[in-house]
């Protein structure tokens, strides 16, 4: 097989492990000398294939490479950008295809969600319409969990930790100041359709009266009614209340709860903070005294405390990428399989681009307790074993060291191109 070069980009919203899928891409790309040559990243995903903005990652050193396993956020720059119809954006295509020319790449990784997946199939469909062979696989990532097929999304796992440890945490400040001062604490977390991150803070307590006594759901249309109702008992009862909820909390009629009245690059709609908004209703409605948080970046850039299980399939799937490209696949994404239960197994398989892209898992209602606020014993053991494990970063002068790159560009060969 002849020696060709390889490209890796990251797309969306980065996670606490989107790195170590880097790492397993990076490291599984030099054990394959004879058929991959060089390795290049996208600068800030596949804006940086666009615009011929590539990042030479021959130049990193393996100790450079290696050091991703334990870095947050996304070491080559990620983007949220969605690649139009190949049709009517035939421009984009070609060029992409003229940069991968110029630069002899038929191996293309990338590495993000749904709106990623999209992207991949899309790439994977240049070398039928425009005759150039390439190999597409997409690498999946998304701390939202709503990917299909995959039994979990790489990047879930330690969001997933995180929220139940803060849970955990903030609910014993809270239970430590009740009598004479704050009575409902709401945590805000990520999650615009799925509630998967929401459940995660379930875990935080399961007897009787332990918080989160409220967990409010994306897939469950909120009742202000009910919702009250229950806040007061739970005050009643225990002294508090401890709510988490998805910053995709919406009414029967679908309108989210903190719409902001704008959408993003993807074309979703922007959301203001659930949180604030959720306890100025417990404001106004009970008039207790509130603490409310907003987990936002802290909880995807956590690597920190990430779950050993979720490093350990974030650099799986990466390396089963460059393995699925090597074996002539296109348009497939590695994805995690649960073998077993307890003990907890789990492998590697593919999964068709066509039944990823553009679709998204929600939480199925069993793993929802009837009255709609908090989580069934099936969705705990679901959750649980992606939590396990600690793999603790390397610390220095008191802080984590993280992965310090060239990212050494690579020559221009094409002339300049506007999105």
């Amino acid at each position: 097989m002849a020696q060709h070069n390889a490209f890796y980009a990251q797309s969306g919203g980065v996670t606490a492990v989107i790195n170590a899928s880097a790492c397993g891409v990076i490291e599984a790309c030099r054990q394959a000398p004879d058929q991959i040559g060089k390795v290049y990243a996208g600068h800030n995903g596949i804006i940086g294939a666009l615009t011929e903005d590539l990042i030479d990652v021959t130049q990193e050193s393996d100790e450079a490479i290696a050091a991703l396993r334990h870095t947050p956020g996304g070491a080559f720059g990620s983007c949220r950008y969605k690649l139009k119809d190949i049709d009517t954006h035939r421009a984009q295509y070609e060029r992409l295809i003229e940069v991968f020319k110029a630069h002899d790449i038929r191996y293309f990784f990338y590495n993000g969600g749904g709106d990623s997946a999209d992207t991949c199939l899309k790439v994977s469909q240049l070398s039928e319409k425009l005759g150039y062979p390439l190999t597409a696989i997409h690498v999946p990532k998304t701390v939202d969990n709503d990917l299909p097929i995959t039994d979990n999304s790489p990047g879930f796992g330690s969001v997933a930790k995180y929220i139940a440890t803060s849970t955990l945490e903030a609910s014993l400040d809270i239970a430590s100041m009740c009598a004479t001062s704050t009575k409902v604490f709401v945590l805000e977390v990520m999650g615009r359709h799925a509630g998967w991150i929401a459940a995660a803070g379930g875990l935080a307590g399961e007897a009787e009266g332990e918080p989160p006594h409220m967990i409010i759901f994306p897939e469950v249309p909120f009742n202000r009614k009910a919702a009250m109702a229950r806040v007061e008992e739970c005050v009643k009862n225990y002294g508090y209340c401890v709510i988490v909820v998805s910053e995709g909390a919406r009414y029967e009629d679908g309108t989210f709860l903190a719409d902001a009245g704008n959408t993003d690059a993807f074309g979703h709609r922007q959301l203001g903070g659930v949180a604030p908004t959720l306890a100025g209703m417990i404001k106004q409605d009970l008039g207790y005294k509130y603490h409310w948080a907003v987990a936002d970046y802290l909880q995807r850039a956590a690597r920190h405390l990430a779950s050993k299980t979720d490093v350990e399939q974030a650099y799986a799937v990466g390396r089963e990428a460059v393995t699925l490209a090597l074996a002539g696949k296109n348009a497939m994404m590695p994805a995690i399989r649960r073998i077993s239960q307890s003990p907890y197994q789990w492998d590697v398989i593919s999964a068709p681009l066509s039944q990823v892209a553009n679709k998204e898992k929600f939480m199925p209602r069993d793993f929802i307790t009837d009255n709609g606020f908090g989580i069934t014993q099936v969705c705990r053991d679901y959750l649980s074993p992606l939590i396990q494990g600690e793999d603790f970063p390397p610390f220095e002068n008191g802080l984590p060291k993280v992965a310090k790159l060239k990212l050494a560009k690579a020559e221009r060969k094409l002339p300049t191109f506007t999105l």
